[in-house]
């Protein structure tokens, strides 16, 4: 027998954090997050609380846990693209349909009583979490940036009745086998024409003072048509910040300006550190700085976070600027590729640019939707 609890203690809140970590505790493909970070959803000011309702549960068998999800109405999300939805997220299920079941009802049931017409998932608290089940890729190493789950879940989420809503698809980058010299003459020549340059802040102290507020309204602009965004708070913008000062390089952040000092685009990319957070379980303990330290200062991978120009330039090509830069980027720093993180799958715009590299499709992932 399965009993579904909310998580209301502190044991429950143990429980549910660590829950995936034992579920995955032998898989080498798992990249947790920090465990820290998970704590501290649990906390009453924490930063999406201001827009959002939230539920959490954990399933049992026999007095252990066999289960989790979080249920969120985010009603800032829900405002802007004018739905009546709630969002599952953070679902971990022993592969077995009992499990499964008993905690899509409670979901489903505390959302009915919020008057939402229907449940999407997965989907965290933004875009800026974890979003969409793995559904081909199971052999890849997963991102930090994005969760990798076993195989099994997509069918514990069909058999409660989800459909598909949309796709997103993640590759590989490499650089091309020959350097393609017109394409970078022809990035140069679109920067001169539309009067624009680009710049990379010399350190993230720089980049904070000179470029927050120019990044932060050129990514609202260039995203607020991609799918599941929500507007940027004061609160969200410094809880990014606080992530860029641990992880981000300034050698891998560029902004482009135009002669107004504008922000009119940019690349954010990140040493990957999936091999290290999986070995250390997602704690942070005196090896994990250690490695990380190291891994940030030579990574062999770079995520690709964010990428974009506005919309007013997008017809004109000035985003191959970006593409010289990542390219550039492999090329001077001997990166061995790029990994991608989502693209939506009719993102037709993004993935024709990158065609400039040699690419590797390596991994899809979905967002169900079910009526209530």
């Amino acid at each position: 027998m399965v009993e579904v609890r909310e998580v209301k203690t502190r044991k429950e809140i143990k429980e549910f954090v660590n829950f995936p970590l034992e579920l995955y505790k032998d898989c080498e493909l798992y990249v947790p997050t920090l465990y820290v970070d998970e704590l501290k959803i649990f906390k009453k000011n924490y930063v999406y609380n201001e827009t959002c309702d939230v539920v959490f549960y954990n399933a049992y068998r026999d007095g252990k846990v066999v289960g989790r999800i979080q249920g969120i109405v985010q009603k800032a999300a829900n405002k802007k693209w004018n739905q009546n939805r709630a969002r599952f997220t953070r679902f971990d299920s022993i592969n077995d349909l009992e499990v499964s079941r008993a905690l899509f009802e409670k979901v489903f049931a505390w959302a009915k009583d919020k008057g939402v017409d229907e449940v999407v998932g997965p989907l965290g608290y933004s875009d800026l979490e974890r979003e969409g089940l793995l559904i081909w890729g199971f052999d890849q190493l997963g991102t930090y940036e994005e969760q990798y789950n076993y195989d099994y879940y997509q069918a514990l989420i069909e058999d409660y009745g989800f459909e598909k809503e949309i796709d997103w698809v993640e590759n590989k980058l490499y650089l091309p086998e020959v350097k393609d010299e017109k394409f970078h003459r022809v990035c140069e020549h679109l920067l001169e024409r539309y009067n624009l340059r680009m710049v990379q802040p010399k350190s993230i102290r720089e980049f904070i003072k000179k470029y927050l507020n120019k990044f932060f309204n050129i990514l609202d602009i260039t995203y607020d048509r991609i799918y599941g965004t929500v507007p940027f708070t004061e609160k969200m913008i410094k809880t990014m910040v606080d992530g860029f000062k641990l992880l981000v390089r300034p050698k891998d952040l560029v902004i482009l300006l135009n002669d107004k000092d504008e922000a009119m685009g940019f690349a954010l990319t990140f040493p990957s550190i999936s091999k290290i957070v999986n070995k250390h379980k997602g704690h942070i303990t005196p090896g994990f700085l250690i490695d990380f330290f190291k891994t940030k200062k030579h990574p062999e991978v770079l995520d690709l976070g964010l990428i974009g120009v506005d919309p007013s330039l997008e017809s004109k090509g000035v985003a191959t600027a970006m593409i010289k830069f990542l390219q550039d980027s492999l090329e001077n720093e001997h990166y061995d590729h790029l990994e991608t993180n989502l693209m939506l799958e009719n993102n037709y715009h993004i993935q024709n640019l990158n065609k400039r590299f040699k690419v590797v499709y390596n991994k899809r992932r979905r967002c169900f939707i079910k009526k209530i």
